[in-house]
């Protein structure tokens, strides 16, 4: 995949073992690569590089292999050197990529329920391997055709181009994987990393957004948006708001409002957070199975939260404009700011998302997808370097 291999640091004791292992990986000798980094893994237990490299070359080794047996073993043993690399303190964003590719049972990844189409695609793993990118390309491609919907394989198809560094080829066919499911983050990320390699940070800043709107609660969504702001030393913007304690509730659905001392008597607008809460327990009683009454049990939903940070917020403004408040809290100052510019709910869905509001994403996303790039591109990352 676009910028997946792994920082590979040799400040350490002299290996040259480890050095040609290393050289071998990063030339996509996969198999080579796996047979001498095992020898140098069983030895080097606390290199967190060697096991992470060791991981994505046995990953690859597998798809080489014709026996079902020896493809789930070398499954089995890269994501047990992966763990091991996190383990070690391995946060790469290959690391977290790989494991969750992996079934845990080391079973083959099916692409298709067609035997065709899945044997092309075994095939064009097997190519890419083995580092023969232009028979990959075929294979993938000649799975594409058979199933034209089959947004892995034109994915597949745009990695192989970008590693021969044909970038404008690379951008066709993640462009043509995006046309087949815009949902999937995938190849945002793999077109955000092409326009990176090139320099164009403003575009590759723009597709890792996109990868992000398409899918924020995947790990790796964010993965090309962390290299870009590592990439460009840069960090990413506090948009933080102290919320209060959210209101509890006994077994006849009574709630229990905690209030903050320390929001009172400071004449800074804080009071307005009792409005949350009160909101809050009343969409608990009585608001949500009017709103879903095809649900059968509360949740917390996006439309509960918006409405109570919505309300919140109006509060905070009347007191502002009423009492002149000299000091404002600094939370209520940026929930006005996000309420004036229609943000709340972009906020919400981005920053405090929980079990139940993440089910209301998909479709806020199929209605609001521009809504949600500006909020990321306006209060999550900063601008693009000149």
């Amino acid at each position: 995949m676009p910028g997946s291999q792994p920082r590979l640091k040799t400040n350490l004791v002299d290996d040259p073992e480890r050095q040609e292992g290393l050289r071998l990986y990063k030339e996509h000798k996969m198999p080579e690569a796996a047979a001498l980094l095992e020898k140098v893994a069983a030895r080097r237990g606390n290199d967190a590089v060697v096991h992470e490299a060791l991981g994505s070359a046995l990953l690859s080794r597998a798809e080489t292999l014709l026996d079902p047996a020896r493809r789930k073993a070398d499954r089995l043993h890269a994501r047990k050197e992966l763990l091991r690399a996190k383990e070690l303190g391995d946060n790469s964003d290959l690391c977290r990529v790989l494991l969750a590719m992996i079934p845990e049972d080391g079973a083959d990844i099916a692409y298709s329920e067609s035997k065709d189409v899945q044997d092309a695609m075994a095939r064009g793993e097997t190519a890419f391997a083995k580092g023969d990118f232009d028979q990959a390309i075929q294979e993938y491609s000649r799975a594409l055709e058979m199933d034209p919907k089959l947004y892995f394989a034109a994915v597949y198809v745009g990695d192989m181009y970008f590693r021969q560094k044909k970038m404008d080829e690379a951008g066709e066919w993640f462009a043509r994987a995006v046309q087949i499911d815009s949902n999937k983050e995938v190849a945002y990320r793999y077109w955000g990393d092409s326009l990176l390699l090139q320099g164009k940070m403003k575009d590759a800043r723009a597709k890792y957004i996109e990868g992000v709107v398409a899918d924020p609660y995947q790990h790796t969504s964010w993965g090309g948006l962390n290299n870009w702001v590592k990439t460009n030393g840069l960090a990413y913007q506090n948009v933080s708001i102290q919320l209060p304690k959210a209101p509890a509730f006994d077994s006849k659905g009574g709630a229990t409002i905690t209030v903050d001392p320390a929001t009172l008597g400071k004449k800074d607008g804080g009071e307005a957070w009792i409005a949350y809460s009160a909101e809050r327990a009343l969409w608990h009683n009585e608001k949500f199975s009017k709103e879903f009454p095809q649900e059968k049990s509360y949740r917390h939903s996006l439309k509960e939260e918006a409405s109570a940070l919505t309300l919140t917020a109006t509060v905070f403004e009347e007191s502002q404009h009423k009492n002149k408040l000299k000091d404002p809290n600094p939370s209520l100052v940026l929930l006005s700011r996000l309420k004036s510019q229609g943000m709340i709910e972009p906020y919400v869905l981005i920053v405090l998302p929980d079990a139940g509001i993440v089910q209301d994403y998909p479709a806020y996303r199929d209605a609001n997808r521009d809504k949600l790039s500006a909020f990321i591109d306006k209060y999550i990352l900063p601008p693009a370097p000149e």
